[in-house]
């Protein structure tokens, strides 16, 4: 993805680092110092070298104080900024390519998968998986929220569905969950993938599994615990669901062109 790099605003440690977890932020001041105190705290509890990668997508001033004031606390913490917003799909490709770690994981910055989630993604590549992913929709994966929020939740569960189904059809057969924000690498499969995005949006899950199924990579689905506590407008909602598909014709359209070699 062009404007990707490696330069970071923090360099850690010069140590082997076994796991980096990148989180892309886009504002979210409110919430911030107690998501980034769980992240720190669940990094200095790993028994192996843990850094953590933050990539601010031109948060607002607040979130972008809080984010710098972290990463020069934090000798473990890199902190990447983006100039403009540049969404969600750029962020983690920065993220991911100026992580260090044998194993990369990018979860969302609001943690609506706890932190003690990155360790089950990590045994599964620690297991011989290439990619490991979020499943919400296995038997064993279990949601909490706020009941105000169940016919919202209902909603949106059926239209990822209907989204999840088109995906397998013409994309991805057999991954049951493309959208979830949970999901790990090991180095070398980031590697791969990361440098051969093209979309920069909420697509960019779906763009990163295809190139790793190109690519003959081993994709495992792991069950999860997942909070729900806000309510995004669902005309939001329905405008991603709109981009989504126009994504999976460009997928399709940069397959034809060998974009993904």
């Amino acid at each position: 993805m062009r404007g990707v790099e490696r330069r970071s605003f923090r360099r850690v440690a010069d140590r082997a680092i076994h796991l980096s977890v990148v989180v892309p932020v886009r504002n979210g001041a409110d919430r911030l110092p107690a998501h980034l105190a769980a992240l720190r705290a669940f990094a200095c509890a790993r028994g192996h070298p843990t850094e953590l990668v933050l990539v601010d997508d031109a948060s607002e001033p607040a979130a972008a104080r809080l984010l710098t004031e972290f990463g020069r606390d934090a000798a473990e913490v890199t902190v990447l900024r983006n100039d403009t917003n540049r969404g969600k799909g750029f962020s983690v490709a920065r993220g991911m390519l100026a992580a260090r770690g044998r194993y990369r994981v990018f979860t969302d910055a609001d943690l609506a998968y706890p932190v003690d989630e990155i360790a089950h993604i990590v045994h599964r590549l620690e297991t011989g998986s290439d990619v490991a992913i979020a499943c919400r929709v296995l038997p064993e994966s279990r949601y909490l929220m706020s009941p105000s929020f169940f016919h919202y939740l209902y909603t949106r569960h059926v239209m990822s569905r209907v989204f999840n189904r088109v995906v397998r059809l013409v994309l991805l057969p057999g991954i049951l969950d493309t959208q979830a924000g949970l999901k790990g690498f090991t180095a070398r499969a980031a590697e791969l993938i990361f440098p051969r995005l093209t979309i920069a949006g909420f697509g960019f899950d779906v763009e990163l599994l295809y190139i790793a199924k190109q690519h003959g990579l081993t994709v495992a689905q792991a069950a999860v615990h997942y909070r729900y506590d806000d309510e995004p407008s669902t005309v939001r909602f329905a405008a991603d669901a709109v981009e989504m598909l126009e994504d999976l014709v460009k997928i399709r359209w940069n397959a034809w062109r060998g974009r993904y070699g």
